[in-house]
């Protein structure tokens, strides 16, 4: 497949209570850029059939909090294609939020999802013949 704008992938993960950080279940904004930096690694392999390299976010919101026992979807969309470089736009939304105030268990499908993490950044893949362990972060 050719890196076409527009393209998207979409990972989902549930957010385990050994992840919680601060106080009342809530979860670093690291564990959103983690899942961005995973759901830009498939975009670059479907795009150009190499992993790529992060080169970084242009800018990165933090929203809404994320909980432990939450279900995260995270997506990637191709928006810019240049000659090695790729801009993305990135969203992470909570689709399923724990109610532990109903029992332990308990959780509720969220619809509308829960925007919790939009960012904007960069990767870059090697031309032909080139391996990404020596692609620059420039075009």
């Amino acid at each position: 497949m050719s890196p076409v704008e527009g393209l998207s992938v979409t990972h989902r993960r549930y957010v385990p209570h050994a992840h919680a950080h601060y106080g009342g279940g809530l979860v670093d904004g690291a564990f959103s850029l983690g899942l961005f930096g995973d759901v830009a690694t498939e975009l670059c392999v479907r795009t150009d059939g190499d992993e790529g390299l992060f080169a970084g976010y242009a800018s990165v919101a933090f929203l809404a909090p994320v909980r432990a026992g939450d279900v995260v979807e995270a997506t990637a969309m191709l928006t810019r294609v240049g000659t090695r470089s790729r801009d993305v736009e990135f969203e992470a939304r909570v689709v399923c939020r724990s109610a532990p105030e109903r029992g332990p268990s308990a959780a509720d499908v969220l619809d509308p999802p829960l925007v919790v993490t939009r960012a904007t950044g960069t990767v870059v893949v090697p031309q032909s013949g080139e391996s990404a362990s020596t692609v620059a972060p420039s075009e």
